[in-house]
């Protein structure tokens, strides 16, 4: 059933500005915590995100100043059917809180309030950037509840040594990794004072993003997460497959003809976009351009 992301939405708030769009779980009275409703909604915010040429980066965030995200709501009277997220059926075809699955190869950053239990870890493990204010805290609470902590868990694995990612998949509620020993690991890459700080850090990167080019930020995020589940050589020459496929599209020479004319370059958001025979050229005719007017690093 498609989803109107204008009509009002359950537990979450769905915004395009700019450029950005920004997806705020909005349940402060219930933790920001997930109810199965949220999910096919959450899904469909994505391949908007994925589709909407006008949309450049994402944003993931929550409510109020204590709460993130507390996991899913095992109590909730929020309607939906529980067998929309705990279904007997692969992966892809049953859980799509993660960008991942939808695919978004946009740049996706997650800034984390407050506390962030479980399910909320979707999140933070596929952000590209994660953001935190001080009082933000981590958390995974499957085991004691009688659930196996794996989807999210292998996703913590991917970005904290393997001790940090189990002891907080096997002590659960005993343990609480604070923001500044999540930031200390990696698996913050910001972090702020106070939840009133997030905003303007995220704006301030946001705007650095929207000035590079589309399609390179796309390749680029889309050449790191899949070496991910290759091996090294592997990774390499699909990096550099991807590489190649970008010399077919307008950005590759507006770049470099941006620069050489000193102006800010006009992106082309299409990613199937290709370049006429006339303005294509080579990459070394490309690289030409570059070079004959210098590097970035050598302007003052």
């Amino acid at each position: 059933m498609a989803v109107d992301l204008s009509a009002e939405l359950p537990g979450l708030r769905y915004e395009k500005r700019d450029g950005v769009a920004w997806l705020t779980l909005d349940r402060p009275e219930r933790g920001n915590a997930l109810t199965p409703a949220m999910q096919p909604v959450v899904r469909a915010i994505w391949c908007d995100v994925r589709d909407d040429p006008a949309v450049r980066v994402a944003v993931v965030t929550a409510s109020g100043d204590k709460h993130f995200c507390t996991g899913f709501d095992v109590g909730s009277d929020e309607g939906g059917d529980d067998a929309t997220v705990f279904a007997d059926r692969p992966l892809a075809e049953a859980v799509h809180w993660s960008p991942h699955t939808s695919p978004v190869w946009k740049p996706v950053l997650a800034a984390v309030n407050g506390l962030c239990v479980g399910g909320g870890l979707h999140f933070v493990v596929d952000a590209d950037i994660v953001l935190a204010s001080e009082n933000a805290a981590f958390m995974d609470a499957h085991v004691n509840v009688g659930m196996v902590g794996a989807v999210e868990n292998i996703g913590l694995a991917r970005r904290l040594p393997l001790g940090s990612a189990l002891r907080m998949t096997l002590l659960g509620r005993a343990y609480r990794m604070p923001a500044r020993r999540a930031f200390e690991l990696g698996l913050v890459d910001e972090l702020v004072a106070t939840p009133a700080d997030l905003r303007p850090a995220v704006e301030q990167m946001t705007a650095a993003l929207l000035r590079n080019s589309p399609q390179a930020m796309a390749l680029s995020k889309q050449a790191i997460w899949e070496s991910l589940e290759r091996g090294y050589t592997d990774a390499l020459e699909h990096g550099w497959s991807l590489v190649r496929r970008h010399w077919r599209h307008p950005d590759f020479m507006e770049g470099g003809r941006a620069f050489a004319e000193k102006r800010e370059p006009r992106w082309n958001p299409d990613p199937s976009a290709t370049q006429g025979p006339d303005e294509g050229g080579s990459a070394q005719r490309a690289e030409g351009e570059r070079s004959s007017s210098g590097s970035p690093g050598d302007e003052s």
